[in-house]
């Protein structure tokens, strides 16, 4: 009986003992080691990308992603990255100061911002040619008899065609624009349906945001224009001074200009890469 309460008070005896320190000497190992003080002075925090999150392998922060040899991977869903680019002169000659590139958000223009725009598309070297090839179609359908024939007829359609853009170019780009705080250059779409795009570039004649970027009717335009257009009453003769007359100018100056060079300007990029494959710079 004392033999007994001595086995109990010891658990299963020294066979069982010994295999239950076998066990937790089994356990003990398997673990890992408490790391040293020095290892631990020693370890370095995770790294982190500019933004603070942790940095992804293959992403150099630019959102780019590269392969194991570092050469960047194409997202064929991604647009590429010159994609949508106004040049400031279409072909190197054509003015195009007004387009905004995709993607670009520049601040809101200054007084003087719009008044060099105006300025630039009026007197700019091509505006010139531009406007001896537009006399052309008035000279030789004799729109205006009264302008009269050969060299002095077409210099008087010249100079009423240079005064009509003129007008309309500072009343567009600069007056209007500054009395009604609004932004009159065109901000490119770049993708989509051409479809989808030719109609976004032909109705900015008819919206165009604010200086705030809030996109509002586009009275720059349609009043800018419409005021150009019966300045014009001032210096047509007296029979082309009617509704009809200046209301034919203000449609040609927004309908067809306007309107036709937007659509244009929003394609130049796509034909000038993919048609006529000239480098973003020679555009």
């Amino acid at each position: 009986m004392k033999g007994f309460a001595q086995t109990g008070r010891t658990g299963l005896g020294a066979p069982a003992r010994a295999n239950a320190e076998a066990a937790a000497e089994t356990a003990s190992s398997a673990l890992p080691a408490a790391p040293t003080p020095q290892q631990a002075q020693n370890r370095t925090a995770p790294q982190t990308g500019a933004n603070g999150s942790p940095v992804i392998p293959g992403d150099k922060g630019d959102r780019v992603h590269y392969d194991v040899n570092g050469n960047p991977i194409q997202n064929p869903n991604t647009p590429p990255l010159d994609y949508g680019q106004q040049p400031q002169r279409i072909m190197g000659w054509i003015p195009n100061y007004r387009a905004v590139s995709v993607g670009a958000k520049p601040p809101p223009p200054t007084f003087k911002e719009k008044f060099l725009i105006g300025t630039q598309n009026t007197f700019d070297y091509s505006a010139f040619i531009f406007n001896a090839v537009d006399t052309e179609i008035p000279y030789v359908t004799k729109s205006y008899p009264e302008f009269g024939n050969g060299w002095v007829g077409y210099g008087v359609y010249y100079w009423h065609g240079f005064v009509d853009k003129g007008i309309g170019n500072y009343m567009t780009d600069t007056i209007v624009p500054t009395l009604t705080r609004q932004d009159s250059r065109y901000y490119a779409m770049g993708t989509g349906h051409w479809y989808v795009r030719a109609l976004y570039a032909y109705t900015r004649v008819l919206i165009t945001p604010n200086d705030a970027g809030k996109n509002t009717f586009n009275y720059s335009e349609i009043v800018g224009k419409g005021a150009a257009a019966g300045l014009g009453d001032l210096y047509y003769p007296a029979r082309y001074r009617d509704w009809t007359k200046t209301g034919q100018r203000w449609l040609v100056q927004v309908a067809i200009r306007d309107g036709g060079f937007n659509v244009f300007r929003e394609f130049w990029p796509d034909v000038a890469k993919h048609v006529l494959h000239l480098s973003p710079k020679n555009q």
